[in-house]
């Protein structure tokens, strides 16, 4: 067995992939590298999570840790416990993947992500256990009696994350809002209307009954139809759609339209700007960003700070920039004032908050972005292709699209980091161009795969 963090912590099917040995083993690698704590650990609602929950917490108090269970709760919620207690912590999720799949994210005391080097050194302890290693605990063979850390529930470990989402607006509330959730059956079931509600919005809520095998399934982030249709029927004022972990959010308008992470970044760069509190004028955004965001942003004299891909690197553009916004076209968005990761629940009161306080619908906010079609295209080929036998040519083909397109697009080709695919990204003018740009690619991509082969 083996284990390697991709983008967002380690992922793979339950049971298969990820078992509950060597979650157990992960679990004292983590303690070793980044120390005994104690620690807090959360999970979404798939079925594996207790499993996986159990085995966690047996590997941390095997090296010596002590431990407090918050239940479901969503990764922000975990990550805000880890800041308010200085303390690391754990979160049991594969985020928008099915349910038969499950992951582990890693926070740092203070709730952040963890650097690479503690990564790499948490494989490396990792491999020294599965191999049969001696612990390299402090005491040189592993704790025991007295020196075996303990677990026990957390009390009422949402109420804090809740209050400190109702206490981001300043005193302001969102009475007279109509939204509708979609929790997705996910980890944000109970904790994303709550909290709306308690600012005194009007809260419908749709698909927040898990039961273990219906999280991201037909609902949530991943698939906002259901929202759509029920934002127009009701007359509501915005929609929210959480991922499995709610560390990010789709929105929705009072039209039923799609109002992505771009858009969002948007709204609230030019609101925080207005109000004397967008630092440097600047924000952060991955490469995957429209071309619109930066077209916008441009317009109203604010730097788009570019980042590779995943939220790790959009936070560490913003520590670099002293920037107090960033994230990605995906829906994870940071307010550094307020979240040390992505949080879906405080972007959609943020948004919220905007439409209250501006008096313009959601739509006409939106409408800042001017989105170029996007065509992407997920190509499966063999691992190492882009630098391996022939891909010069393939790097040619590329230059040659993006050369074409000039001032009028982009592309963009990355291998995946938490999937065996190949993004070829594609913006143009029009749809027709942009998808007829990525074929052309993705062609060229198939045929260097096939090679390989």
């Amino acid at each position: 067995m083996s284990l390697r963090f991709g983008t967002d912590g380690v992922r793979g099917v339950a049971n298969r992939d990820l078992t509950p040995e060597l979650v157990t083993a992960l679990g004292r690698a983590a303690v070793l590298v980044l120390g005994r704590g104690p620690w807090v650990v959360a999970r979404d609602t798939r079925r594996s999570g207790p499993m996986l929950e159990a085995a966690l917490v047996a590997g941390l108090c095997a090296e010596g840790a002590d431990v407090e269970t918050a239940g479901v709760l969503p990764t922000p919620g975990v990550a805000f416990l880890s800041q308010l207690r200085g303390t690391p912590a754990a979160m049991i999720s594969a985020s928008h993947n099915p349910f038969s799949d499950n992951g582990v994210k890693l926070f740092a005391p203070g709730g952040r992500k963890i650097a690479d080097e503690d990564e790499a050194r948490i494989e490396a302890a990792l491999g020294s256990l599965l191999t049969g290693a001696k612990s390299p605990s402090a005491e040189g063979t592993g704790v025991e009696g007295t020196g075996v850390g303990t677990w026990a529930p957390l009390p009422e470990p949402a109420a804090p994350y809740v209050e400190h989402l109702a206490g981001t607006l300043d005193g302001r509330r969102l009475e007279g809002v109509d939204v509708v959730v979609d929790c997705g059956n996910g980890a944000a079931y109970e904790v994303a209307p709550l909290a709306l509600t308690t600012l005194g919005a009007n809260v419908s809520v749709l698909n927040a009954a898990p039961d273990g095998t219906n999280i991201n399934a037909g609902c949530g982030s991943t698939d906002p139809s259901e929202l759509r249709r029920t934002v127009v029927a009701r007359g509501a004022t915005a929609g929210l759609a959480f991922d499995g972990d709610a560390d990010r959010v789709i929105a929705v308008d009072e039209r039923g339209e799609i109002v992505d992470g771009d858009q969002m970044l948007a709204i609230a760069a030019l609101d925080l700007k207005a109000r004397g509190r967008l630092r440097h004028d600047a924000i952060a955004a991955t490469v995957m960003s429209n071309l619109g965001l930066r077209n916008a942003l441009a317009a109203h004299g604010v730097r788009l700070v570019e980042t590779p891909v995943g939220d790790r690197n959009v936070l560490t553009a913003m520590d670099r920039h002293d920037l107090v916004l960033g994230g990605e076209q995906s829906g994870h968005v940071i307010f550094a004032d307020h979240a040390t990761t992505g949080d879906g629940t405080l972007t959609g009161v943020v948004l919220l908050d905007v439409v209250a306080r501006s008096g313009r619908p959601l739509s006409e906010l939106a409408e800042v972005v001017h989105r170029l079609p996007q065509v992407l295209r997920n190509v499966a080929v063999p691992n190492g292709v882009l630098d391996g036998p022939g891909a010069a040519a393939f790097w040619q083909e590329v230059d040659a699209v993006t050369r074409e397109l000039g001032a009028d697009g982009r592309v963009l080709v990355r291998p995946s980091g938490t999937e065996p695919v190949v993004r070829v990204m594609v913006e143009a003018r029009t749809e027709a161009r942009a998808g007829g740009l990525a074929e052309r690619l993705v062609d060229a991509l198939q045929g260097l795969g096939a090679a390989r082969t």
